[in-house]
């Protein structure tokens, strides 16, 4: 630095400076940790309240969500698959609709299930 007196002074300040940071960003961090402790106590106690006074949580038990993507998916399923008369493997068929494999053995046991 200036190789006098002065430097001792300026290293004094820095270290002040980066305690009052450091301590700053610890604040501010307990800070946001309340913030979502109180959050989750708020959904907790808005769902309990929901749930006392008889409005349903979540999706019933066992629902079926049907969706546009999955009644299109399952239109060619039956179409295309060795299963139900068509020409394609499952493997090909899965190319074909664009699936993943759990959803279409979950779409063909669906099927199935019909």
């Amino acid at each position: 630095m200036t190789g006098t007196n002065v430097d001792f002074i300026l290293e004094g300040v820095n270290k002040y400076l980066m305690s009052l940071a450091k301590e700053q960003i610890r604040i501010a961090f307990e800070q946001s940790e309340k913030e979502v402790q109180d959050l989750h106590q708020r959904t907790k106690e808005g769902i309990e309240t929901a749930r006392l006074n008889g409005k349903q949580i979540g999706q019933k038990q066992g629902a079926k969500l049907i969706t546009k993507k999955s009644i299109e998916a399952k239109k060619q399923i039956r179409k295309h698959s060795k299963d139900f008369d068509g020409t394609l493997s499952d493997t090909d068929c899965m190319k074909l609709v664009g699936l993943a494999r759990n959803t279409f053995y979950k779409y063909k046991k669906e099927l199935k299930e019909e």
